[in-house]
């Protein structure tokens, strides 16, 4: 007999058991706290799934709920590379923890590998609708000022989601790949009669950043110009100070 038949079941079914415990927000601590450190002896993908549950709950008082966090991270990595599969999966699955998730995989991999699974992710959100934007938002913010061939053709689709959040995020993310079929897609976001005003801002930094003209737009433009953006002669968008 094994010591997690002691336990009451067998490794995987053990730390199933062990997610209601993780994920309780109220009574005694201790209870929580003994579970993630059961689950951090477990060396099993199941007990990092588990853990990582943890990251979906916030507890009182604050201080508990970060050092807790912070201690589920050091757990998950000491599983090392058999963290990965489970991370990444949580990632790809969950709306919550975003940021944890990609800070584990920071912690575990190369960044060329964590840009293919944050890639890959964007990829399959691109046309899902998420009443939470968030999981988008990080992810798009991750990439942020990354060069990498693949990032630019994943991004270029958020600039049409519905949040604003995610438009302003993609936008943001373009500026710096300089991705010439994201020109005209932007310069159409940019002079749409519903685009918000703070996504415009941000339309006109993304192509003061790539450096791209507004040619064939160039009236649009300039009815939806606002400081510190200006258009020179050449219709580059330019920015003050």
């Amino acid at each position: 007999m094994g010591i997690f038949d002691f336990l009451g079941g067998s490794g995987p079914e053990k730390a199933l058991k062990l997610k209601s415990k993780v994920t309780q927000k109220y009574g005694d601590p201790s209870t929580r706290q003994k579970a993630l450190q059961q689950l951090g002896e477990m060396r099993i993908p199941e007990a990092v799934t588990v853990l990582l549950h943890r990251y979906t709950i916030t507890v009182e008082p604050l201080t508990t709920d970060a050092d807790e966090k912070e201690h589920v991270f050091e757990l998950i990595k000491s599983f090392d590379k058999d963290a990965v599969a489970p991370v990444t999966e949580f990632l790809r699955k969950n709306e919550q923890a975003t940021s944890w998730a990609l800070r584990i995989l920071e912690s575990l991999l190369p960044e060329s590998e964590v840009v293919t699974i944050v890639v890959d992710t964007l990829n399959s959100l691109s046309a899902q609708y998420m009443r939470d934007p968030e999981k988008k938002v990080v992810l798009l913010h991750f990439i942020t000022g990354k060069q990498d061939p693949r990032i630019a053709s994943v991004v270029l689709p958020h600039l049409d989601d519905m949040a604003d959040e995610v438009k302003i995020a993609a936008l943001k993310a373009l500026g710096s790949q300089k991705h010439e079929p994201a020109r005209e897609p932007i310069l159409r976001l940019l002079t749409s009669g519903d685009t918000a005003r703070r996504v415009q801002t941000a339309a006109l930094g993304a192509l003061h950043e790539s450096g791209f003209g507004v040619q064939g737009y160039r009236e649009k433009v300039e009815a939806v110009l606002n400081e510190p953006y200006y258009l020179d002669g050449g219709g580059l968008v330019q920015r003050r100070g």
